[in-house]
């Protein structure tokens, strides 16, 4: 369902992903977790056709995300740190604004705009003003925009950052039932090891760009614990970039 070949991103000169590559299958979901700044974000967006790489292809449902950018970009739900909320309008007319936008047919859209409402917990506040709603609710609101026009792949990105113990439980718990629900690919960005833990059923580790592992979450935790795990590679891999630069 997602396919990335040694995907490189840069910025000038400043290499933010490196010969990145892996692949998902459908109704995995699957954690990529790094440090702030190991390019977690960068690669989330490439996935999701908001930038272009540089190098390398991304496919996304069969589709090339350069060849086939429109393709692709409707086969993602996307849920970014910052959700693309409008806090003045409602609850039930933004999360319709959101299935325009991502090209539901007309007659369509009450049908899925009621579905993506349930199933993201969202009937008793509908038409509720969306900045009057707790973070842990406007949360809910970004995943109900994601899912409107039921994309086959869902990429989040730090989906419960900045949400209290409360809030995180309710979200991951929301993340599991839309990942069952029409058995969805989830890629889910993070660098909380219990996020991936609570949900994922493999992880990827990217540090300073480059992928260290890739495996089950058994796997990972064969020599230890995944905090161990995590650890190990990213400490590899800053000793592994001071060598090369010495």
């Amino acid at each position: 369902m997602i396919e990335v070949e040694k995907l490189t991103r840069r910025y000038g000169d400043f290499t933010a992903v490196r010969d990145v590559s892996f692949e998902v299958a459908r109704g995995e979901v699957v954690g990529f977790l790094g440090p702030n700044g190991a390019g977690k974000t960068t690669t989330m967006r490439v996935l999701t056709g908001f930038i272009s790489a540089s190098d390398g292809r991304v496919e996304v449902a069969g589709h090339d995300v350069a060849a086939e950018p429109l393709a692709a970009r409707a086969a993602v739900g996307y849920l970014p740190e910052t959700p693309p909320l409008y806090p003045e309008m409602r609850v039930e007319d933004y999360v319709r604004y959101a299935a325009a936008i991502n090209d539901v047919p007309r007659r369509a859209r009450p049908e899925r705009v009621d579905h993506a409402l349930e199933s993201c917990g969202l009937i008793d506040v509908r038409r509720q003003v969306i900045g009057t709603l707790s973070k842990g609710y406007r949360q809910r609101v970004g995943l109900a925009q994601a899912i409107v026009h039921e994309p086959p792949v869902l990429v989040l990105d730090e989906p419960t950052s900045g949400l209290d113990p409360m809030q995180i439980g309710e979200i991951r718990e929301l993340i599991r039932h839309l990942a069952a629900e029409e058995k969805r690919t989830v890629i889910l960005s993070t660098h909380v090891l219990a996020e991936v833990e609570a949900i994922c059923q493999r992880v990827l580790i990217i540090a300073y760009g480059q992928l260290r592992l890739d495996a089950t979450l058994d796997e990972a935790r064969a020599q230890g614990s995944l905090e161990q795990a995590f650890v190990r590679e990213v400490e590899a891999a800053g000793a592994e970039r001071e060598e090369a630069g010495a």
